[in-house]
């Protein structure tokens, strides 16, 4: 392993846009999503919790998945908000690393848990009998676990590869975020094998989960031919918001992560689509597409509603 020797303390970022107009317009837009995005997963999360015909695994797997995009996107949205404010971009060592590492957890544990969803839903869908015996609470929990401890360690590894490379000068980013390839690209050593580690770690993890995910999938939509009108109308509307999340999420992922070490100009705005973009959109994806979600956020909401205008008469008689 090399000897860390490193002279750089902090990164200039340089963000998405250079032009102050432009930088406010992108301050609006990026704050308004990232509101969005956590009201949207959170009231998921809460729904799912308080929500007794929301106790399927499906459910369950859902409320995490909704968690994790609120962190994820924690992780990503507050700096990249901040920024567009600061003429100064600037991120410190120890900061970049801290970045890396939750943006390489949430993401690693997504693309798992996703995996996870999709043999859910081969289960419910194609062995609807022995569907409660097979995914029961603690095969749940089991494989929730699996999906955390796969992001941590695929996060580990990113970290570690970075953490002991030689930064000795340039500490200009092009980017608004730390990730892997523009931190490879300031490094003062020879990292083109270390880039090949990347692809072999991220990218082919993603690569070859993508891959199971469309055959499950295939697989799925093909048993559907014994179902019913009704029972497939509903399996179909539910694989469809799977499917539809699992595109938006991988695709820019596999276009970042499976190939060597290099940056274009494109690589910001393709960032920007599955770490602020796709975390948004997945909430409007499974409630807008899933009747029982949105039944239960409608009395959820009327239970609030009615609650507080209970309280506020019961003030104004007192």
């Amino acid at each position: 392993m090399m000897t860390q020797t490193n002279n750089v303390t902090e990164f200039v970022l340089l963000g998405l846009s250079q032009d102050p107009e432009g930088q406010k317009a992108l301050f609006v837009m990026f704050l308004l999503s990232y509101i969005a995005t956590m009201v949207g997963n959170l009231l998921i999360v809460v729904t799912v919790i308080v929500s007794p015909s929301l106790g399927s695994p499906m459910y369950f797997f859902l409320s995490y998945l909704s968690f994790i995009d609120a962190a994820y996107s924690t992780a990503i949205s507050p700096k990249l908000i901040m920024d567009l404010l600061c003429d100064e971009k600037t991120i410190s060592f120890q900061v970049c690393m801290g970045q890396l590492f939750t943006e390489h957890l949430f993401a690693g544990t997504e693309v798992l848990l996703l995996a996870v969803m999709a043999y859910d839903r081969f289960v419910a869908i194609c062995k609807p009998l022995h569907y409660l015996t097979i995914m029961n609470r603690w095969v749940c929990i089991v494989l929730l676990m699996v999906a955390w401890a796969g992001g941590f360690i695929l996060s580990a590894i990113q970290l570690v590869f970075v953490y002991t490379l030689p930064f000795c000068g340039p500490n200009v980013i092009d980017h608004f975020v730390c990730d892997m390839y523009p931190l490879l690209e300031l490094a003062c050593t020879e990292t083109y094998f270390l880039g090949l580690t990347v692809v072999a770690n991220g990218g082919a993890m993603c690569m070859v989960v993508f891959i199971l995910l469309l055959i499950s999938y295939g697989i799925i939509l093909n048993s559907l031919k014994t179902q019913s009108q009704e029972g497939r109308h509903k399996a179909l509307s539910t694989c469809g918001s799977h499917i539809t999340v699992v595109v938006l999420f991988f695709v820019p992922c596999i276009f970042m992560y499976v190939r060597p070490v290099s940056n274009f100009p494109i690589d910001k705005f393709v960032t920007v689509f599955y770490t602020v973009i796709t975390p948004m959109l997945n909430p409007l994806i499974y409630t807008l597409r899933n009747s029982e979600m949105k039944n239960s956020m409608e009395k959820l909401w009327y239970k609030v509603v009615t609650e507080e205008i209970k309280k506020i008469s019961n003030h104004i008689t007192n």
